[in-house]
């Protein structure tokens, strides 16, 4: 019974060349000459140079890290502030810190701000 069914199928539609089957699936197998190209003679205006735009700066997040500093417990103290390259608050803490402590011995945090 399935030999019967493989022979019916090879005789309704497995008589095609390979040709054909190729024209079936791919279409017409003619291939049509390319279009030769023409001669640059300079005064074509589709090779317009191309128009440079300006470039953007980059945006860098910075935040604004306020401190008190002082180098007496309870002495005078003054503000600084420092500009930090992160948008982490943590990170731009940390580094404020770091860069204070080199030169004051008691560091307070005032405030964390973007940059505008």
């Amino acid at each position: 019974m399935v030999k019967d069914m493989m022979d019916e199928k090879e005789d309704s539609g497995m008589n095609m060349t390979e040709d054909e089957m190729r024209q079936a699936l791919f279409g017409s197998t003619v291939r049509l000459k390319a279009p030769q190209a023409k001669p640059n003679t300079g005064k074509d205006q589709s090779q317009k140079s191309p128009v440079r735009r300006k470039m953007a700066k980059n945006f860098v997040p910075k935040l604004i890290v306020t401190l008190r500093v002082g180098n007496e417990f309870e002495g005078a103290r003054e503000l600084i502030t420092f500009d930090v390259d992160t948008l982490s608050s943590l990170q731009a803490e940390v580094d404020a810190m770091k860069i204070a402590r080199k030169k004051y011995r008691y560091v307070e945090l005032i405030s964390v701000k973007p940059a505008q």
